[in-house]
């Protein structure tokens, strides 16, 4: 592997006169390691003050100059996984002039979009999807008249291809008629293994492009004599492979696919990736490239921490000192991580599971104590999932702390091998609801509309600390699955380590008494813990509300419900989600089962458009549901409810 450099000397402005892949490819070769440098040199500067995903885009360099030198881009397509690796990406293709812009409102999105650049060839927001939609992409273009040598480069990383959804991508890469370039960008593996004499002649040897024609040339005498159809073409792939495994001692699934596999190489070594890449670019059939970089590479802090320098905030670029918040407030997930082990303490049938996702969701605290009991099975939700039935099919309390936006892929899990068999199993539902500058991939605004739907699975959310804790408590003391949901960031007070204690399930609270005819406001989730604070200020307009913290969506108290709706002129609803399916159309729907009019008003996120990316205050001031939103919204309705008063 390529040393690491200071790159301090190189200046960004090297950058100047590259605003388009077309003009990198005006260079040398031997001009792109300065080019890789000054790219570096402009991620370190914008996100040490405009903060991002550093790490992995530091670690692609290379390998997005070296895509962009060799391939004809955008004609040429390159379909990113994730979008933590595509920063040098963003510049340049266009868009170094926005660069400060990103991930803030209106500016660049913090991953590849369509919407925002014809090189952004995909939505690239969720890990383990690149192949399958590049390969997508390159038989289309076999069936298009004139676009038959159109190429199409499928990037993802070794964390993304143990998602379920990528084996399913090269098991269908082998077995369709295709030209597609996988490349696996290995961050975590070392090559120190590998980088001996022989396997360096075997890597130049199966990438030169006179070996590529040799091993054709024999393919072709061999099927002109009969002595093998294209049928067979497999079973000679497989020949060669298997040969090529001996030689090397060294076997992989992609030759066992039929995928031709090349490397590892170095993937800091521009020079060698465009050699390399311009060798095996116009090959047929499916292959794949793999080749092994340093997440944070050139930048000393990323390469020394890479997990803290995934996204680590502001930060000095020169001495890599992070700029941390000296809050003392406990974010979400740390009360979530900090009760499970309180929990677990005391019942040995707790386990807790994640996604790739232990310090992200806090599951780290409960691995750190109870390392047998805790489970990281990487980017498969849809296995944690099923793993975490199997686990409560035998006697276990399992716990599953995913985001939202990524349960989203275990839906069909969910149904099918946890409720319809009643298993109690736990859904920790972290960042649900508007989680700000990652944007529109990231959103957690589904789930309570997709868990709610769902028969014998309970669905709840704390609107403060103690009601987590007391949620996840319950959740021992109950049959059945169960979900929990929760914001991402800080929670409310530093004073959250109360005594544990049930919570009746289905249940809400009444928090304030209104006026009768009034309005009465019904909220879900950590949203409800403003309304006090609005309150106090319309009582200056001689405004009196009910407030009323559901906690339950499933199953909803329909008796609080019906009260709410007998007792005053009008309701207002209020969830960090979408407005379709969750609390407010539930409220909706009781009203009217119960032979009532009463007129609802539901805030939350809109059911016709997509929300981007902003600060979360931002987004839900467009939304309608920020603090100057609910008290607009209750001063039109106690307006209206006047009226009606008045006209009776």
């Amino acid at each position: 592997m390529s040393e690491s450099k200071d790159n301090s000397s190189v200046s960004p402005d090297l950058l100047e006169g590259i605003y388009t892949p077309d003009d990198l490819r005006q260079l040398s070769p031997d001009d792109l390691p300065a080019v890789c440098a000054a790219l570096r040199q402009q991620i370190i500067s914008t996100l040490s003050v405009n903060p991002g995903h550093f790490a992995s885009s530091m670690g692609a360099v290379e390998l997005t100059v070296a895509l962009h030198y060799v391939y004809d881009t955008p004609q040429d397509r390159i379909v990113w996984d994730v979008g933590h690796q595509a920063y040098a990406h963003k510049l340049l293709t266009g868009r170094r002039d926005r660069f400060s812009t990103l991930r803030k409102k209106g500016g660049l999105s913090g991953f590849p979009n369509p919407s925002e650049s014809e090189y952004d060839t995909f939505m690239a927001g969720h890990a383990s999807n690149s192949i399958s939609a590049a390969l997508g992409m390159a038989i289309a273009d076999r069936l298009t008249p004139g676009h038959e040598r159109r190429r199409t480069v499928a990037v993802t990383g070794d964390a993304s291809i143990s998602g379920g959804l990528a084996f399913e991508g090269l098991n269908n890469a082998s077995n369709n008629d295709n030209n597609l370039l996988i490349i696996l960008n290995d961050n975590d593996m070392s090559i120190d293994d590998n980088v001996g004499a022989l396997h360096r002649y075997l890597s130049r040897l199966s990438t030169s492009a006179g070996y590529n024609r040799m091993r054709y040339r024999a393919y072709r005498f061999l099927k002109r004599h009969n002595f093998v159809s294209e049928k067979g073409r497999g079973i000679l792939i497989r020949f060669t492979n298997a040969v090529k495994s001996l030689v090397s001692r060294r076997q992989n699934i992609f030759d066992g696919l039929n995928i031709r596999y090349f490397g590892p190489i170095d993937g800091h070594d521009v020079k060698n990736l465009v050699k390399v890449l311009n060798e095996i670019k116009d090959m047929q059939g499916p292959r794949l490239l793999h080749i092994c970089t340093v997440k944070g590479k050139g930048y000393a802090p990323a390469e020394q921490n890479p997990t803290v320098w995934h996204a680590p905030g502001k930060f000095d670029p020169q001495t890599g000192k992070r700029i941390v918040s000296d809050s003392k407030i406990p974010k979400w997930q740390q009360i979530f991580g900090h009760t499970l082990v309180e929990l677990a303490d005391n019942d040995d049938r707790i386990t807790g599971i994640t996604a790739a996702m232990p310090s992200g969701t806090s599951m780290n605290c409960m691995m750190e104590k109870y390392p047998l009991r805790t489970f990281d099975v990487g980017i498969s939700e849809g296995h944690a999932v099923t793993f975490a039935g199997g686990l409560a099919a035998a006697g276990k309390r399992p716990f599953v702390a995913i985001y939202s936006s990524f349960l989203q892929r275990a839906y069909d899990n969910i149904i099918h091998d946890v409720a319809i068999q009643g298993l109690p199993v736990t859904f920790c539902i972290d960042r649900a609801g508007i989680v700000g500058d990652d944007g529109v991939t990231h959103h957690g605004l589904f789930d309570l509309a997709y868990m709610s739907v769902i028969p014998g699975l309970k669905v709840c959310s704390p609107m403060d600390e103690a009601s987590l804790r007391n949620m996840m408590y319950t959740a021992l003391h109950q049959d059945g699955p169960m979900a929990i949901r929760y914001p991402r960031g800080e929670a409310f007070s530093n004073d959250w380590r109360k005594p544990f204690r049930l919570i009746e399930i289905g249940k809400a609270r009444r928090l304030m008494e209104g006026r009768p005819g009034g309005v009465a406001v019904m909220t879900i989730g950590p949203v409800g813990h403003e309304i006090a604070e609005i309150a106090e200020t319309l009582k200056n307009d001689n405004i009196e509300i009910a407030h009323y913290d559901m906690r339950w969506l499933r199953p909803l108290d329909r008796t609080a419900v019906c009260e709410a709706a007998a007792r005053y002129s009008a309701i207002i609803t209020v969830e960090d989600g979408t407005v379709n399916g969750g609390l407010g159309s539930a409220i909706v729907d009781t009203i009217a089962e119960c032979g009532l009019r009463t007129p609802v008003r539901k805030l939350g996120t809109p059911d016709n458009q997509w929300v981007h990316h902003g600060s979360v205050s931002e987004l839900r001031a467009d939304c309608g549901y920020d603090r100057g939103g609910i008290i607009t919204a209750i001063r039109d309705m106690d307006s209206y409810c006047r009226e009606k008063e008045a006209d009776r």
